[in-house]
């Protein structure tokens, strides 16, 4: 992962492995930017131009192919890989915290 504050190179694909790959690690801050977007209702032309730096004007075909690609990647690392990576970490299933009713 770079550390001068700059975002690693966008593929025009996403990975499609059934595995997290070094990629995908340097990538988190995409998807997660990804995953923001999508749920912020964001067009994709707008999302491919500022997250994935993709000309969407003169190439909307391959703008929209990587968009989807990963977006799609992103919510793999969310319901799968996400999942692959605790359990490599040793950290088994966690729980999540129940409110507290006393407050």
């Amino acid at each position: 992962m770079k550390v001068d504050g700059s975002l690693p190179e966008v593929h025009d694909q996403a990975p499609g492995e059934g595995a997290v790959t070094a990629y995908d690690a340097h990538h988190f801050l995409t998807y997660a930017r990804l995953l923001d977007a999508e749920a912020a209702g964001t067009d994709w032309r707008e999302g491919a131009a500022i997250i994935l730096d993709r000309d969407v004007e003169r190439y909307p075909v391959a703008a929209r192919r990587c968009w989807d690609s990963h977006v799609a990647r992103a919510n793999w690392i969310v319901r799968e890989g996400y999942a692959q990576l605790r359990d490599e970490a040793g950290l088994g299933s966690v729980k999540r915290a129940r409110p507290d009713a006393s407050r």
